[in-house]
């Protein structure tokens, strides 16, 4: 009987039994060696696919933070009306105090932002001192608006009151000019009304008619009795941004409550508006600013969508866009 003949190799032989397998290359991702991935491409290699991860983080936190961006309430700073203490008195007349007119708040809040009503400050206080600055006010807030109220300080441009009654508030003249000054200085908006539109005008060198009436013997009546119910027309002189706002009003009409006004007007000012009969200045821009406007009437007294008072919304919704504009 024969022998049976033996394989060459045997089959204890682990290498033999279980040849090596082909070393992996790198190269694309296929369904046969990405096992359940039957969702990538061909194509699809691990630095394509890190990269798509990268764009897409990338997108998801911009577009977080432009919600932010648009989202964010605005934050306005209104400057303080000034009651100073009366000689004699007693209780809350003997004491400083700083107060909001209520509706310049109102006006403002309309368009559903914060308002702020920023006080003076005193470093030297003796009861309180602090080491907050206007210029702290200027970086966290996103625009100012400068309400109406006393007369501007004939010293603050270095003229004399005519009369003892045209003193004015010089103490709230230098808190305002410094507030102004921070607010232009961190680039933010800045709205004037009424007073606050000649603080601008003072603030870039300009003078102001101490009493239109007495200096100005030739212009109509710019207030009386009547308050915010005397009103005037106003126009704008060509190549004025309110005129452009405003081009579909051929005569618009405003309230009067001023008596004083812009006399010679203030380095870097444009004209915005004139009164209709006799050329008073009624609003002026400054030109190197995004937004630095004042109004000698008072927007807050108009009524929004009113048809015989000069609407104004327009003009608060251009200063509430500068600020979120500029708000970094």
């Amino acid at each position: 009987m024969s022998e049976t003949p033996r394989s060459e190799t045997s089959i204890s032989d682990p290498a033999a039994a279980h040849p090596p397998a082909p070393a992996k290359t790198a190269g694309p991702i296929t369904h046969e060696n990405s096992g359940a991935s039957r969702y990538l491409e061909s194509s699809d290699t691990p630095w394509s696919l890190t990269w798509r991860v990268l764009v897409a983080r990338y997108e998801a936190m911009s577009d977080q933070i432009r919600r932010r961006v648009m989202q964010r309430t605005l934050k306005i700073g209104v400057s303080a009306r000034i009651f100073h203490p009366e000689s004699g008195a007693t209780g809350l007349r003997s004491k400083t105090l700083q107060y909001l007119e209520e509706s310049i708040a109102q006006w403002v809040m309309s368009r559903d932002v914060l308002v702020f009503m920023i006080p003076t400050v005193n470093n030297n206080g003796l009861l309180h001192p602090s080491n907050i600055r206007l210029r702290d006010y200027a970086k966290h807030l996103d625009g100012l608006v400068l309400q109406g109220g006393a007369d501007v300080s004939p010293q603050s441009y270095s003229q004399s009151a005519t009369r003892p009654e045209w003193i004015g508030d010089r103490a709230r003249d230098m808190y305002e000019l410094e507030l102004l000054h921070e607010f232009i200085e961190a680039g933010k908006p800045v709205l004037g009304i009424c007073r606050g539109c000649q603080l601008i005008n003072v603030a870039f060198g300009g003078t102001l008619y101490q009493d239109i009436a007495s200096d100005v013997p030739t212009a109509i009546e710019h207030v009386n009795d009547l308050y915010d119910n005397h009103r005037h027309v106003i126009h704008f002189p060509k190549g004025s941004a309110l005129g452009r706002l405003f081009a579909s009003e051929p005569a618009p009409l405003v309230n009067s409550i001023h008596h004083q006004a812009v006399k010679d007007l203030g380095r870097d000012l444009t004209v915005e508006a004139v009164s209709g009969a006799d050329n008073i200045v009624e609003a002026i821009r400054y030109r190197k600013a995004r937004f630095v406007m004042g109004l000698q009437w008072h927007p807050e007294f108009h009524h929004a969508g009113g048809t015989e008072l000069l609407d104004c919304t327009p003009i608060l919704d251009s200063f509430l866009r500068a600020a979120r504009e500029t708000r970094f």
